[in-house]
């Protein structure tokens, strides 16, 4: 059976729905209140639950995650949101904390825009952590490893400690975030790179294909490199021959957007659906076109729940 681990942070979402963005010092109602679990890699890992599911397919999910204490009210809502599914055994519990990191979410109906202020006071993993946690697993010959783009001098130290001890392990990042220093030292030493637009346009790219092709160059131990682009779809490179393919976003003309909040992390989940349960019978073009559907099914409500049900006649 093949195995996927997520490394990255893990965030409980408050998102107000409000009319209009509130200018500074000015009272506003919200329609509405969501509390949920939130952070990249859990995201992911919650729609590729439902999608192994409905699909009938094995495929082992893990986190590696930064939890506060153990026995926290916090830390069991989370665990609760994730699913029986998800490999919790290597998450590292911070047991002087009670409250998990978080995110407040404005979402203006207006625009549609959404707003997110952060707050985390949970210590960072370390390398030392995450090689005791990696100590403390079988890992199978099918293993892959995906990291979140953050904390880049310690996610730079645990994937040369996998490239070293475990060479067959197959590695996987996100550059989301502009601006964040050390992001490119661990693209140049993944097998795929997934391009958020927001990173590809603050870098000077002006199109999802102008970005792979130059970060081609960059990365040197590439196999793939994955770009999203919003409304205008995902591309695709393929750095042995150089192939690079696209495919347009999702647009169903009777549904309107609501929820963006995680189309990225539905996006990638999909692509290691395709990756990892149909690599042999599915070529890149219908994986990306699952993943873009995928995401565009997302964005069309609130959530992510459902989403392997919808998806299921893709998946024959």
């Amino acid at each position: 059976m093949a195995q996927l681990v997520m490394v990255g942070a893990c965030y409980v979402d408050t998102i107000l729905s409000v009319d209009h963005y509130p200018g500074e010092d000015e009272k506003l109602r919200a329609s509405s209140l969501n509390r949920r679990r939130g952070g990249n890699c859990p995201n992911s890992l919650e729609v590729l639950q439902q999608l192994v599911h409905h699909s009938q397919t094995d495929l082992s999910l893990s986190l590696i995650s930064v939890f506060p204490k153990c026995e926290s009210d916090s830390t069991t809502f989370i665990r609760q949101s994730l699913g029986s599914s998800i490999n919790c055994d290597g998450c590292i519990y911070r047991q002087d904390h009670t409250e998990p990191a978080s995110s407040y979410v404005i979402h203006s109906q207006k625009t549609n825009s959404r707003t997110i202020v952060n707050y985390n006071d949970l210590s960072e993993m370390t390398f030392e952590e995450f090689e005791s946690c990696i100590g403390r697993v079988q890992l199978p010959a099918n293993c892959w490893f995906h990291f979140e783009g953050r904390i880049p001098d310690t996610t730079l130290e645990c994937i040369l400690f996998l490239r070293e001890h475990h060479p067959s392990v197959m590695i996987s990042v996100e550059l989301e975030k502009p601006g964040r220093p050390g992001l490119e030292k661990l693209a140049a030493e993944a097998d795929l790179v997934f391009y958020a637009k927001g990173w590809a346009q603050a870098s000077g790219y002006r199109s999802m294909e102008e970005c792979l092709q130059s970060q081609s160059q960059a990365t040197p131990k590439s196999k793939y490199l994955c770009c999203t682009w919003g409304e205008n779809g995902a591309a695709l490179l393929t750095k042995f021959n150089n192939s690079c393919i696209s495919v347009p976003a999702l647009k169903i003309s009777e549904f309107e957007i609501v929820d963006t909040i995680g189309a990225g992390d539905t996006f990638i989940a999909g692509i290691f659906f395709g990756l990892l349960c149909h690599n042999d019978d599915w070529n890149w073009t219908r994986k990306l076109r699952f993943a873009n559907e995928l995401a565009g099914r997302k964005v069309i409500q609130n959530g992510f729940q459902g989403l392997g049900s919808v998806m299921t006649h893709h998946m024959e």
